[in-house]
């Protein structure tokens, strides 16, 4: 089994991890990437989607992230995401819902700013639909 090291997630409203990981697989722009203890320093941005977390204890959690940094160093990783979302807090349903609204408010959108908003959330809501049919 591989070596512990630390690592960080972190998103604009929360810090979702920091504790001791032995593997994260990360989704890379140039492509997916794993990183293990004393992995040589790295740097990368990352693309909408899953980043698998492999745990000292042995088990693994998967976590949606959609766009931000990753960078490795001596010390650990540490990702900055934009958003970052445990599985477990999805729900098709509610990405359905949230999809319509955000539909409504392109249709009805009276300035370019507001219709810049709603389709941002449309895309938003697009990765995270698109991820999960990855899973």
């Amino acid at each position: 089994m591989s070596e512990p090291f630390k690592f960080d997630l972190v998103a604009p409203e929360r810090l979702l991890m920091s504790e001791e990981v032995v593997e994260v697989v990360v989704p890379g722009t140039e492509g997916d990437f794993g990183v293990l203890k004393d992995h040589a320093p790295f740097m990368s941005t990352i693309r909408p989607g899953f980043i698998t977390v492999r745990e000292v204890s042995g088990g693994e959690r998967n976590i949606f992230i959609r766009g931000g940094f990753a960078d490795t160093n001596p010390n650990g990783l540490t990702i900055l995401a934009e958003q970052a979302m445990p599985i477990e807090e999805l729900d098709r349903g509610a990405l359905a819902t949230e999809m319509g609204h955000a539909r409504e408010d392109l249709s009805d959108a009276k300035t370019d700013e507001a219709r810049a908003a709603a389709q941002r959330r449309i895309d938003e809501i697009t990765d995270v639909l698109t991820a999960l049919d990855l899973q």
